[in-house]
C-alpha cells in the first residue's frame, strides 16, 4: 500500500515588496476621491543609492512614501490575500487501486503525475496506490494474495476517499483503476465532484464500476464504459478542438500506437469532444470512436482520455527489456501536455 504526497515549490512565493511599492505609489498618485482634495504626481527618486517609488502631493508639496496613504494597507492586505489564494497549489489525489485487471503502466503513470506536479507548480500530488506485486501481498506460492490486496484496497480508500477525506482535495485522478472500487460512499464521491470539484480519468478509468445495468452512476459521470479492445494498433487521432488547453499542442492528426478502447454508453451530445477516430481502430470501418472528452457534471468538471495503456505513451525515456519502444519520445511528451491540459481544465485553471 502506497500513499505519498508530492508538494512542488510554490511558483508564487516571490516577495511582494515590489508590488507593495508600486501599489503605494498608485494610491498616492491616483486615489483622490474621498480623501480630502489632494492632488498627486507619481514618480521615483534616488534615495540612499536606490530607486524609491514615491508620489508627490501637489497640495502639501511633500513626497509621499509607501504605506502613507490612508487606504494603502487595507488594499495591500486584500491584495496579498487574493494573491496568496490564487497562487496556492491545488490538491490532487491520484488513485491507482485496481479490483480487476492491473495495468503495468500504473507505476510509470504515478511517477509522471508526480513529475508534472513538480514541474508545473500548479498542484500537489498525493498517491493512493496498492501494487499487488509488492512483497507484502504475496501468498505462500509467491503470487499476489487476492484477499490481502483487497483488504489493503479497502483500508486505503477508507482513509483517502471517505466523505470527510474528500474535502482535502480539489481534484481526483483515476489512473487505470479497474473493477468495483471499495470507495466508502460512492454517492458522496459523486456528490463531491458535482459540488464543483474536478475529476480526471485515464484509460481504464472507464473499466471501473463496469458491467452494471442500468449503467452505474459512476459511468454516467465519466461519460462512457469500456466494452472491448482489439490488438494494440497505430491510429491517426483527430483533434476535435485545437483551441482546448488539452489539445492545442497536439498535431492533427496525431499518430499514436496504443490499445484503443471501444466504448458503450457514450453519448456524443453529453460531452465536449476533444479527440476521436472516424473509423474502427482495427477493422477500419467508418464510425464514431471517441478517444478523449470533457464534460460538466453539476458544478464539477470531468476530463477523460482513453490513451495510456502503454508505458511509452507515458514516458519519453521508457524502454522495454530489449531497449525498444513503439512510440517515439515525442508522443509521450505531448501526451503529458495533454494530461496537464486536462488537469488544468478540470481544476478550472483554464
Amino acid at each position: 500500500m502506497h500513499s505519498a504526497a508530492f508538494k512542488p515549490a510554490n511558483p508564487a512565493s516571490k516577495p511582494l515588496r515590489e508590488l507593495a511599492m508600486g501599489l503605494s505609489a498608485y494610491f498616492a498618485a491616483g486615489l483622490d476621491a474621498g480623501v480630502g482634495n489632494e492632488s498627486h504626481e507619481g514618480g521615483s527618486r534616488l534615495i540612499s543609492g536606490r530607486l524609491q517609488h514615491e508620489a508627490f502631493d501637489m497640495k502639501t508639496q511633500h513626497w509621499i512614501r509607501p504605506g502613507s496613504h490612508p487606504l494603502f494597507w487595507v488594499w495591500f492586505l486584500l491584495l496579498c490575500t487574493a494573491f496568496t489564494a490564487t497562487a496556492a497549489p491545488k490538491r490532487v489525489l491520484v488513485v491507482g487501486v485496481t479490483e480487476g485487471f492491473r495495468h503495468s503502466c500504473i507505476e510509470v503513470g504515478m511517477q509522471v503525475f508526480a513529475q508534472l506536479a513538480q514541474d508545473s507548480g500548479l498542484f500537489t500530488v498525493e498517491i493512493a496506490n496498492v501494487n499487488p506485486n509488492a512483497p507484502e501481498f504475496r501468498g505462500p506460492d509467491g503470487k499476489p494474495d487476492r484477499a490481502k490486496v483487497q483488504a489493503a484496497n479497502k483500508r486505503l480508500l477508507a482513509e483517502k476517499m471517505s466523505p470527510a477525506a474528500l474535502q482535502n482535495y480539489d481534484l481526483i485522478i483515476f489512473n487505470n483503476t479497474t473493477g468495483d472500487l471499495p470507495i466508502p460512499d460512492v454517492n458522496a464521491f459523486l456528490d463531491w465532484i458535482r459540488s464543483g470539484k474536478g475529476f480526471v480519468g485515464v484509460h481504464a478509468a472507464t473499466d471501473t464500476f463496469r458491467g452494471h445495468r442500468p449503467f452505474h452512476p459512476y459511468v454516467q459521470m465519466i461519460g462512457g464504459e469500456f466494452k472491448t479492445h482489439g490488438p494494440q494498433v497505430g491510429v491517426e487521432i483527430i483533434n476535435q478542438d485545437p483551441k482546448h488547453i488539452a489539445c492545442k499542442h497536439l498535431p492533427n492528426p496525431w499518430k499514436v500506437f496504443d490499445e484503443i478502447y471501444i466504448l458503450e454508453g457514450f453519448e456524443r451530445a453529453s460531452v465536449h469532444g476533444l479527440l476521436t477516430l472516424d473509423k474502427h481502430p482495427n477493422e477500419k470501418t467508418p464510425g464514431d470512436y471517441p478517444i478523449a472528452w470533457c464534460k460538466l457534471y453539476g458544478k464539477g468538471r470531468v476530463f477523460y482520455t482513453s490513451l495510456g495503456h502503454r508505458e511509452d505513451v507515458w514516458d519519453p525515456n521508457w524502454r522495454d527489456e530489449k531497449g525498444q519502444r513503439a512510440n517515439p519520445p515525442e508522443v509521450a511528451v505531448v501526451f503529458q501536455r495533454h494530461l496537464v491540459g486536462g488537469i488544468k481544465w478540470a481544476l478550472g485553471l483554464e
